[in-house]
C-alpha cells in the first residue's frame, strides 16, 4: 500500500511538471503549438471553439517517447 502512495506522488509531481512546462512552452513565441495546420477553430457569433487535434498528436508521441525512455532507463 506504501508503495502505491509513492507512485501516485510522483505521477502527481510529473503531472504538475508537464502542466508548467506546457504553460511556459505556450507563452513562448514562435513554436506555435495550437496553432499548428490541422488544429481547428470554430467561430460563430459569441461561441468560439478550439480543437487542437494535431497538437495532441504531437504532444502524444512526445509523451510516448519520453515514457518509454524513463522506462527503458529504470530496467537498466
Amino acid at each position: 500500500m506504501e508503495d502505491m502512495g509513492r507512485m501516485l506522488i510522483l505521477f502527481g509531481v510529473l503531472i504538475v511538471v508537464i502542466g508548467g512546462i506546457l504553460l511556459l512552452i505556450s507563452r513562448l513565441p514562435g513554436l506555435g503549438l495550437g496553432r499548428l495546420p490541422g488544429d481547428i477553430t470554430i467561430q460563430t457569433g459569441n461561441i468560439s471553439c478550439f480543437f487542437p487535434i494535431v497538437t495532441s498528436i504531437i504532444l502524444s508521441i512526445v509523451l510516448t517517447i519520453l515514457v518509454q525512455l524513463a522506462y527503458w532507463l529504470s530496467r537498466r
